[in-house]
């Protein structure tokens, strides 16, 4: 039974031997108190445990003493040798004496002496074929006819279920997430999880969990009764390393530096080679896990790699070289063409150690090339303060800009310059940023400059990206044409790229453009479709605006519960991902569903909370957020079928300006809608209709005349006029 310290492998050996019943009883031979020797010495401590004499006595029968060999059982602590002298050939004797007995015999705490109790244990069963031996250990005895038994730390499950019992507590809602992370953090090891739950009555589970970045003067607490190896986590794992040459030890501060864990060439490239890397494995002080690639990761347990930090500071050149690597790794990770979904695995995998490398190296020129992979995986906050570290960088100096908006940092982070110094594709992420923002007059130059640059160097993806940009301009200014366009080029280059982000991007513009001219079903399908490449790809940020974009649907086709469940599907998963945009986005379709379905209070209060976020959005980068004339319009539809008529034409003109701001032919028609309702309420017949009119013509001039299924407020205040006409 092999594993790291505090793993546990003694109590399981225990209770193993507690359930077996040989003839000639379960023996327990405790070996962690004999500080060295060889064959010699260990036999003299398995004879000394089993009563085999050290010489014959004279005229008497070699072996086993006369008393019953009833044995040891588990919990029994009977140990040591008798003194005396034949001590050379005492291997021979006990092997003799077990000749024919059936026993189980538990050989405990086995890495110091691994050499010489493999040799014994090969010769007693060998000539004792009755004897089965039960060893504990930190790597295989390695003998013929050995069966390993790898122990691993406990499963979340487990180890929170003992971290509870031990701290005597029950877990509820407030002290659910501290314990999970006490116990992730502590590898889930059972003497560790122990070791912490004693100083739950002292701190309290969130002040453990607070404290374990000093974890091993929190885990020195002396506990009774227990080997003076296992009193502290330092103590643990002091014994483990004790066990270690010169070589291995070197070998695993070097591995230490990697908290994501390493392939096998990663730690090459930091000194570790292949025998090295084997050896530590085989002693359980690296846990070698196969990854669904099919590659092979190598990692060490937390608490092991904060004693190796610890113990150790190190080299520059250790660090220069892990850096160096990972640098490297991610100049050759592509996102952007048919190896996509491998990369970004990839990175996954790897992205504890890009972490650690940025963070040590400041290098710019990293932050750049990963700046892509955090914007795929919705990690806009950690960009944003990487990117921060190096924005002298004019590069990056784009990027952080861009990444500003996108957080809701714009306010802090104001360089103007950044737009005209970077590259096309940076100067493209700021304008996609822009957009996330209905701030389409200063994305527009930026797409506009990109697209040209793109164009001219013949960078097809670039190309592909800005087309896909430029149909979302085109969407929020009314031109439905140039949207349709736009959108229906960059899908097919990004198709002939074999990117799939990029089709994901394309057929979102074209699902949105179909649901504004009412073919609800092509927008599904596309929606379906961006659904599935989103899932596919893992872009868990993307799954969640599709899921919203299915509830839209959903809500136009008049199924009020089925876009109730799609959009808080999509809340959900916002939530999870800590996207605020794509978290209001789900929120503002409840809203729509609960004031169509007749809920007012409901609705209310969802856009109040959405409406509060945006306008901060507004305040910090001083550029109108598109979303803000869509939330101020149904606020006031809400006003007016409550019966307020001067709410709801305050709210409809506050929208008007801010869809004036934008230039969106729609929004403010949608405006103008809102305010004829406002005007039959208060009995404006005649301006009611006469605004109805006006954003009839501005929504057939925009090309999008209100589908059937969107007509519902329309037809409400077209009613209201026309009853008090007659």
């Amino acid at each position: 039974m092999t594993g790291p310290g505090g793993v546990g492998k003694t109590r399981l050996a225990l209770a193993v031997a507690a359930t077996v019943e040989p003839p000639d009883g379960v023996w327990l031979v405790e070996l962690a108190e004999l500080c060295g020797g060889g064959l010699a010495e260990v036999a003299e401590v398995v004879a000394g445990v089993l009563g085999v004499r050290d010489e014959p006595a004279t005229g008497a029968r070699p072996g086993v003493r006369d008393e019953p060999a009833t044995g040891v059982r588990p919990g029994d602590r009977r140990t040591g040798a008798n003194p005396g002298s034949g001590v050379a050939g005492l291997a021979e004797r006990l092997a003799g004496a077990l000749r024919g007995r059936r026993m189980l015999l538990v050989l405990d705490n086995c890495e110091h002496l691994i050499e010489p109790v493999a040799e014994l244990a090969g010769l007693l069963l060998r000539a004792a074929p009755g004897v089965s031996v039960l060893a504990t250990s930190h790597e295989p005895l390695a003998i013929p006819g050995e069966v390993v038994h790898p122990l691993g730390p406990l499963g979340r499950d487990d180890a929170v279920t003992l971290f509870a019992a031990r701290a005597g507590i029950a877990l509820n809602a407030a002290n659910a997430g501290w314990v999970a992370s006490i116990c992730e953090r502590l590898d889930g090891i059972p003497l560790a999880l122990e070791l912490a739950a004693a100083r739950v009555r002292t701190l309290g589970v969130r002040g453990v969990a607070e404290r374990l970045d000093d974890r091993f003067a929190l885990l020195a607490a002396t506990t009774r009764g227990l080997p003076a190896r296992q009193r502290t986590l330092r103590a643990v794992i002091d014994w483990s390393w004790d066990q270690l040459d010169q070589a291995q030890r070197a070998a695993l501060c070097a591995l230490a530096v990697h908290p994501g864990g390493c392939t096998l060439q990663a730690a090459e490239a930091v000194g570790v080679d292949l025998g090295l890397l084997d050896q530590l494995v085989n002693r359980s002080m690296v846990v070698a896990e196969q990854q669904p690639s099919g590659r092979m990761r190598y990692r060490l347990l937390e608490s092991v790699a904060a004693y190796c930090l610890e113990r150790r500071r190190p080299a520059g050149d250790v660090l220069s070289r892990r850096d160096a690597y990972y640098a490297g790794l991610a100049e050759r990770a592509d996102l952007h063409g048919p190896g996509q979904r491998r990369w970004l695995r990839r990175l996954d995998e790897e992205w504890p150690n890009l972490r650690a490398v940025l963070d040590h190296s400041r290098d710019p020129e990293l932050a750049v090339r990963v700046a892509w992979y955090w914007y795929l995986r919705g990690r806009h906050r950690e960009g944003h303060r990487h990117l921060a570290a190096v924005r002298e960088h004019p590069e990056a100096a784009a990027w952080l800009r861009g990444f500003a908006l996108l957080t809701g940092a714009g306010r802090t982070e104001r360089d103007r310059t950044a737009g005209t110094l970077a590259s096309p594709r940076a100067r493209w992420f700021l304008a996609l940023a822009h957009l996330h923002l209905g701030a389409v007059a200063a994305g527009q130059t930026l797409i506009d400059g990109a697209l040209a640059d793109f164009r001219a160097t013949g960078d097809r993806w670039g190309e592909a990206a800005a087309l896909a940009a430029r149909a979302k301009q085109a969407l929020f200014q009314g031109d439905l044409d140039l949207a349709e366009r736009s959108g229906t080029a960059s899908h097919a280059l990004f198709t002939a790229l074999g990117d799939r982000w990029g089709q994901l991007q394309a057929t979102d513009m074209l699902g949105y453009l179909a649901e504004i001219t009412g073919d609800y079903d092509r927008a599904a399908l596309l929606h379906r479709d961006g659904l599935r490449g989103a899932e596919d790809l893992q872009l868990w940020v993307d799954v969640s605006y599709r899921l919203s974009s299915l509830g839209r649907i959903a809500l136009l086709t008049g199924d009020f519960a089925r876009a109730r469940e799609f959009h808080e599907r999509g809340l959900r998963l916002a939530a999870e991902q800590s996207s605020r945009f794509a978290e209001e986005f789900a929120r503002v379709g409840l809203a729509l569903a609960a004031r169509r379905s007749g809920d007012l209070d409901g609705a209310d209060a969802l856009l109040r909370e959405s409406l509060a976020w945006s306008r901060r959005l507004e305040d910090e980068d001083g550029v109108p957020f598109y979303g803000v004339t869509l939330l101020l319009s149904e606020l006031g539809f809400v006003a007016e079928q409550r019966g307020d008529a001067a709410g709801a034409r305050s709210l409809h003109q506050e929208g008007l300006a801010a869809a004036e701001a934008i230039g969106d032919p729609r929004a403010v028609a949608l405006a103008h809608e809102g305010l004829a309702g406002a005007a039959a309420l208060e009995g404006s017949f005649a301006a009611a209709e006469r605004l109805l009119a006006t954003a009839a013509a501005l929504r057939e001039a925009a090309g999008a005349p209100l589908p059937p299924a969107e007509r519902g407020d329309v037809e409400r205040i077209t009613a209201r006029i026309r009853a008090a006409v007659r």
